[in-house]
């Protein structure tokens, strides 16, 4: 146990941002939390336990390698040999201009994190961790990686790292952002490691991952005792309710201050921003935000726009990610008629302006580089009965217009839909055929059904997956459409089409959409 001997601030609190996720950008949300808690004049810090604790592994393992003077895999030496000059590699544009030289320097990295993960039974990469002995899906897993942290393949590096940061301040609080999954037992494995050695501080949870879990009909808390607090939704006035201080002010600006800028594996800083909350549409059926019932939150585009041209002064970002579920067409406006001051990508909905070539082409010169669309189907009575609001002819125009003015298109599509079936898939094969020269990338998903989902009733369903926190149930398609019929059709026939393939193919390994950017051709 670690005693703190001298008096400390009892509001003093430390942001980490755990292991593991995909470490080309810092997160958004301690970054806002950072700059509330600092505005009201509570002592914080930042740590991106992600980044840094995927580099130690990676460097860890290439030098344990290297000092076993083993031959080994092939794969394994190679990527060894070459770790330093892959991770820069990826931090440099020119890194991007060869896409087969791009994609072998992320496949060596992941290499060292795929063994890194071996001997613990973990099946991690750049975007995902997998244990084969406890699930994030289930509270008595977590509750035993929390008691067991040595079992967690960052706990070499954490255990000397973590008493470092706490004894930078003497934090009386440290607080988890948890989003998603492959983060949540090395989250818990940290949390475990501070009840045990230092006993005093507190700990907050929040984060997106968190917040579904509390917004889930089923939630019960199993953590007292371990967790103090959690945190659903925005959390800087709850955070700050928490720490005993009234707000004042406003938050929408997030503080990087603190943040590794140069760690991080993309070819200059990338900037993430959020101008909103929720969703503005909250129409689809069966869509997560509609049964978390989380309200739709949006900063104003005068504000946001004033926060974009902020932060690139201070900044000087490569790339701004706007994180917004989905652009307001409000903020796509106010970009297209003042720029945000950086090149820009994020989600937005086909609509009426962007089936409008004239505004995709004010879009192309404030910057946007790249639109991420949730199409979802090419089959009309399909995203009729998803109640996505738009029309296939309107995509149609907003692909081409997109194409037309050099803005990339990722196209997000979602099989298995209950008003899916067979013959439907294949004439969204068909649209996407017949459109593949205008998509540059495609994320291609099989359909969940959330737990708390209004239209659940429409389907036969049983209780839950595999544990308590699950956000997904299983049910009986209503049309056979099952999903292991689901996944025969992608690939043996949706990604086997030869236009198709190519796109597929073009898709960033690990890094997806973030890195996509960076990959395309200038015309």
């Amino acid at each position: 146990m670690i005693v703190i001997t001298e008096s400390p601030d009892s509001r003093a609190i430390l942001l980490v941002h755990p292991p593991a996720a995909k470490a080309c950008e810092p997160p958004g949300g301690p970054a806002r939390l950072a700059c509330a808690l600092r505005r009201n004049k509570i002592r914080c810090a930042v740590w991106d336990a992600n980044v840094e604790g995927q580099m130690a592994l990676m460097k860890a393992t290439a030098d344990t390698f290297a000092a076993s003077g083993e031959k080994g895999e092939r794969w394994l030496r190679r990527a060894s040999v070459h770790v330093f000059d892959n991770i820069e590699l990826l931090k440099k544009a020119d890194g991007y201009l060869n896409n087969d030289r791009y994609r072998r320097a992320v496949i060596d990295i992941n290499h060292l994190l795929t063994a890194a993960g071996r001997p613990f039974g973990v099946r991690m990469s750049l975007a995902d961790y997998h244990d084969d002995r406890l699930s994030p899906l289930r509270s008595a897993d977590l509750l035993l990686a929390a008691k067991e942290p040595e079992r967690n393949p960052f706990y070499e590096w954490f255990s000397r790292r973590l008493p470092l940061r706490m004894q930078e301040d003497s934090f009386q609080w440290v607080g988890f952002s948890l989003n998603y999954l492959s983060q949540a037992l090395s989250a818990f494995a940290m949390i475990g490691f501070l009840r045990r050695e230092y006993p005093h501080v507190r700990i907050v949870v929040g984060g997106g991952l968190a917040t579904s879990w509390m917004r889930s009909s089923g939630w019960k808390n199993h953590f007292d005792g371990l967790i103090d607090e959690f945190v659903a939704g925005p959390g800087e006035l709850p955070l700050l309710k928490i720490l005993g201080r009234r707000p004042e002010g406003h938050y929408s600006l997030p503080d990087y201050a603190g943040f590794p800028m140069n760690d991080y594996l993309s070819p200059g800083f990338v900037l993430p921003y959020s101008a909103s909350g929720g969703c503005w549409w909250r129409r689809c059926t069966f869509c997560p935000e509609v049964a978390e019932k989380s309200p739709y939150l949006p900063v104003s585009p005068t504000l946001a726009l004033e926060d974009l041209r902020a932060l690139t002064l201070q900044t000087n970002p490569r790339l701004i990610h706007m994180l917004d579920n989905a652009l307001s067409p409000a903020l796509l406006e106010a970009f297209a008629a003042n720029p945000p001051g950086a090149p820009w990508y994020g989600f937005a909905r086909v609509d009426a302006r962007l089936a409008d070539p004239v505004f995709c082409g004010k879009l192309r010169d404030s910057g946007c580089v790249m639109l991420k669309l949730g199409i979802e189907s090419g089959d009309q009575q399909v995203l009729d009965a998803l109640q996505k609001g738009i029309t296939l002819p309107d995509v149609s125009r907003t692909l081409k217009n997109l194409k037309n003015a050099g803005i990339a298109a990722y196209v997000y599509l979602l099989f298995g839909t209950p008003a899916e079936n067979a013959d439907a898939a294949k004439r969204t094969l068909s649209f996407v055929e017949a459109h593949a020269d205008a998509i540059d990338f495609l994320n291609l998903a099989i359909f969940n059904l959330p737990v708390d989902s209004p239209e659940a009733k429409m389907v036969a369903s049983g209780e839950f997956y595999e544990g308590d926190l699950s956000l997904y149930r299983p049910f009986v398609h209503p049309q056979g459409w099952s999903r292991r019929e689901v996944r025969r059709f992608l690939d043996a026939e949706f990604k086997r089409n030869p236009l198709i393939a190519g796109i597929v193919r073009r898709d960033p390994p690990f890094f997806t959409s973030n890195h996509a950017p960076f990959l395309i051709k200038k015309s």
